[in-house]
């Protein structure tokens, strides 16, 4: 059972489509990363699915349930930073969130042990680093102990330590079972955490499913020989093989599954073809990335 499923949703803002027919499904216990550049209808999708924001057409499910507000009291959201009071302590914030949220405030000492804000939870908000902030903001979405987590652009604004904090506990709280949506322009945040993705542009959803198969990033070979349009022609021929071109001194051999390094060097000498170059590479999630939105538009 999925735990959001989205049918068809379409959103306008006056002349601009901000989303077009989504649908796709989020597994229970997954990160599923919402994927897409600033303006690719991501916030607007996570909108509509917290009840900020409604939808044109289309419709969704939670718990495979039409959404009500006990489906929706499972649910904890970051949608953009609370705003703390700067001279109340993390604890002090945490008390006001907890009451405006209806939670219990005998959670604050769990949330803020998840978080790794126990030794700090007195100290002024405003003495807190960006890293820490943001795990307050994420002690608030815990409070209760929400079954699934949304969470829009965690990281953003965020220097590279406070970017492996929030990462860091992300995978926390994911490895503790809860399922987090997380939506994020940045392809580096989703391979780091993301179990699933769906990539949005435009308003449109180009793919969805898990990570390592919509973005897919076979391994490639880099080889060379003396004579590299002989050794072209031959991996041309090596079963397996998709693709092979000559590019400066080195040959690039593209394979439909994961290349064996010794088979290919076994397969060029049987052929009279010494090798005096061979390494097997991985394609960049950036350009993988490029290949699937570059095919989008062709």
């Amino acid at each position: 059972m999925p735990i959001l499923s989205l049918k068809n949703v379409s959103k306008k803002y006056g002349p601009v489509q901000a989303l077009s027919d989504i649908s796709f499904d989020v597994p229970a216990g997954s990160v599923f990363g919402v994927l897409g550049p600033n303006g690719s209808g991501k916030t607007t999708l996570l909108g509509i699915v917290t009840d900020v924001l409604k939808a044109d057409t289309g419709s969704f499910t939670l718990f495979d349930k039409a959404p009500t507000g006990r489906e929706r009291r499972q649910i904890g959201t970051l949608l953009e930073t609370p705003n703390f009071y700067h001279y109340l302590s993390g604890y002090k914030n945490l008390e006001i969130a907890a009451a405006i949220k209806h939670r219990d405030k005998e959670d604050i000492g769990r949330v803020l042990d998840i978080c790794g804000l126990t030794q700090r939870q007195h100290s002024p908000f405003k003495t807190y680093s960006l890293g820490m902030k943001q795990r307050l903001a994420l002690a608030s979405v815990l409070l209760g102990d929400p079954d699934v987590l949304i969470l829009d652009e965690p990281t953003n604004g965020l220097d590279p330590s406070g970017i492996a904090e929030v990462r860091s506990l992300v995978r926390k709280l994911a490895d503790s079972g809860k399922t987090i949506i997380l939506a994020s322009h940045l392809l580096d945040e989703v391979e780091k955490v993301c179990t699933h993705v769906a990539i949005i542009r435009s308003g449109k959803l180009l793919l969805s499913g898990a990570v390592n198969e919509v973005i897919s990033r076979n391994d490639f070979v880099e080889l060379s020989a003396a004579d590299n349009n002989a050794l072209k022609a031959a991996l041309l021929q090596y079963p397996g093989c998709t693709n092979a071109e000559v590019s400066g001194e080195i040959v690039k051999a593209f394979f439909a599954v994961p290349p064996d390094a010794a088979a290919i060097n076994s397969y060029c000498a049987q052929r009279g073809i010494w090798l005096n170059h061979l390494q097997r590479r991985k394609k960049s999630l950036e350009t993988a990335f490029l290949e699937i939105t570059n095919h989008a538009t062709s």
